[in-house]
């Protein structure tokens, strides 16, 4: 897979919403301005990558997002040299194209990458600001305006998957947690359209769900998921049926835990 597969450089032509839960914006803004990489910790669909779409745009800067995985290696990061109709050529991936012209490289879920990968990041996460190319023998100083940010969910980590304290400590890090009822309310008002009462329901259902958590679900009900139900049922669709796609579905396969589910949503929009 080539690393322009993998990488999605993000147009923001359009500003998108994000509520701010505290001083997080803060914190980025002065990250940046002392060039110190950031590194974003929380649960799935709680906005870590919204945020870091929203402060691109805010900062001006180019946006060059990579969903890491398994099989990504290093050279999907940095490049690689392909073979064209005047002969080879060397293509920069979307870390080096974020080194070299000065936008923000957001590494989602980091901890999921080979192990090997994450070296690469170190020259670039302190003080040098390097990244070597050693295919082309390049050393390539950051620009001015590059930064790196990196995020991943702590509640996935096991000792085969965790990013080892060498590289953790040469982050400033952010941890995320879903927004309090009134925020998460204020959110779906206004990113997904529903009423004040239609959100209201949706994050008592949530916070019901949640408290699940250590009992039926690896998972809660992420503000991401709260945004699809809002938007199909401020559509007109049949509240239950949004429950069951939207929510109950996505946290669980098993038929049982999906009934239970289902049962708490009756007590909200049984209609």
């Amino acid at each position: 897979m080539s690393a322009v597969s993998l990488e999605a450089a993000t147009q923001l032509k359009t500003e998108l919403y994000y509520q701010a839960q505290g001083n997080e914006v803060t914190l980025f803004e002065y990250a940046n301005q002392h060039q110190l990489p950031v590194l974003i910790k929380g649960p799935t669909g709680c906005g870590k990558t919204r945020f870091v779409t929203h402060m691109a745009k805010k900062l001006q800067k180019p946006l060059y997002t990579v969903s890491c995985h398994d099989d990504l290696t290093a050279a999907d990061l940095v490049g690689r040299h392909l073979i064209g109709p005047d002969g080879t050529y060397w293509q920069d991936g979307p870390l080096t194209k974020a080194v070299r012209e000065g936008g923000i490289c957001y590494l989602d879920e980091v901890v999921e990458a080979r192990k090997d990968t994450t070296v690469v990041l170190h020259p670039l996460a302190d003080d040098r600001r390097i990244l070597p190319l050693e295919r082309t023998g390049e050393l390539i100083e950051a620009a001015p305006d590059f930064m790196l940010v990196v995020s991943y969910n702590p509640g996935y980590q096991n000792l085969l998957k965790g990013m080892k304290p060498s590289t953790r400590q040469r982050f400033v890090a952010l941890r995320f947690e879903y927004p309090t009822m009134e925020l998460e309310q204020e959110i779906l008002i206004k990113e997904a359209g529903a009423t004040p009462n239609l959100a209201f329901k949706l994050v008592e259902l949530a916070q019901a769900l949640r408290r699940l958590e250590q009992n039926d679900l690896d998972e809660v009900a992420s503000t991401r998921l709260l945004i699809y139900a809002a938007k199909m049922m401020s559509s007109g669709m049949n509240p239950l049926d949004v429950c069951r796609c939207c929510l109950a579905e996505p946290l669980s396969d098993d038929p049982e835990t999906i009934k239970a589910l289902m049962d708490v949503a009756r007590i909200y929009f049984d209609e």
